[in-house]
């Protein structure tokens, strides 16, 4: 017992030893009280200036205000799109069928053409292969141009030419030819005086562009293809045949040997009409 008391008293004393400082000491008065405001920071809700969304006063939205025009023309790009491919799809059924009609025209046996031709029938025989026999008027030549052949300048050369037996006269576009060789002078081989036969496609006026200027008779430049003035200017019919090539596949040694003697280079039978509505539809 006696050594047991030496241990208990050294409990004892260990029992009041002090204890750090906890928040709670801090709670008393004078210096050493601390605000608890200083320990953490005040919520927004707790501050005197906070304004709740609740506490604003609402944004009206009107009701029946007229839009703008972006939105219309927005409105109207799938419009617009819808009736272009519409409208395109009947011009590619227009012109499959148009060039399939002048396709069945072109492997018929070709026609005599007759002494005299209505021009407003022709728009029926558009493509159909004829020939015809007589004398070119080289006297009356005109030279539509410029026009591009494989990448060089030239022109298109229109010569009325006589039927054999006086019953009419008609303008035949015998083909192109260099622009250095648009004097007689140059190409005396591609003037023939003697009779011959053209053999060509009976086709319709050409309709001018926008773009295209007028012709301009009087000083001898010609633009494009105005049958009815110069059917006027040379006492013709207003009947366009275009000559072909004997041969339907281009035969680029012919054509070289035609090209350097100044003889026309006539155009292939062939249906030369571009058919892209079937691009446009989904473009």
């Amino acid at each position: 017992m006696r050594n047991m008391r030496p241990l208990w008293e050294s409990l004892k004393t260990a029992s009041h030893v002090r204890r750090p400082p906890t928040l709670a000491n801090f709670h008393g008065s004078g210096s050493r009280r601390i605000s608890c405001s200083r320990m953490r920071s005040a919520a927004p809700a707790e501050r005197s200036d906070f304004i709740s969304i609740i506490d604003n006063d609402p944004d009206l939205v009107k009701t029946g205000q007229k839009h703008g025009p972006g939105l219309i023309i927005l409105a109207l790009i799938p419009l617009t799109s819808f009736a272009l491919g519409t409208w395109q799809i009947f011009r590619l059924d227009e012109k499959t069928e148009m060039i399939a009609r002048f396709e069945d025209r072109l492997i018929r046996p070709p026609l005599p053409l007759p002494p005299r031709i209505d021009p407003s029938s022709i728009v029926d025989f558009d493509y159909r292969r004829v020939y015809a026999t007589g004398h070119f008027r080289h006297d009356q030549e005109m030279l539509i141009g410029p026009r591009i052949h494989d990448g060089k300048n030239g022109y298109l050369v229109i010569t009325p030419f006589e039927r054999e037996d006086g019953s009419s006269t008609v303008l035949v576009n015998r083909g192109w030819i260099p622009k250095s060789l648009q004097r007689h002078r140059h190409r005396k081989e591609g003037l023939p005086s003697e009779q011959v036969t053209v053999h060509g496609l009976l086709r319709e006026p050409w309709k001018k562009n926008m773009f295209t200027p007028d012709n301009r008779p009087d000083i001898g430049e010609f633009y494009f293809p105005d049958v009815h003035q110069m059917a006027s200017l040379t006492g013709s019919d207003a009947v366009w045949v275009e000559e072909t090539m004997v041969s339907i596949e281009p035969d680029l040694l012919k054509a070289y040997d035609r090209e350097a003697k100044g003889i026309p280079i006539g155009r292939p039978a062939q249906v030369n009409l571009r058919n892209n509505h079937a691009q446009y539809i989904f473009t």
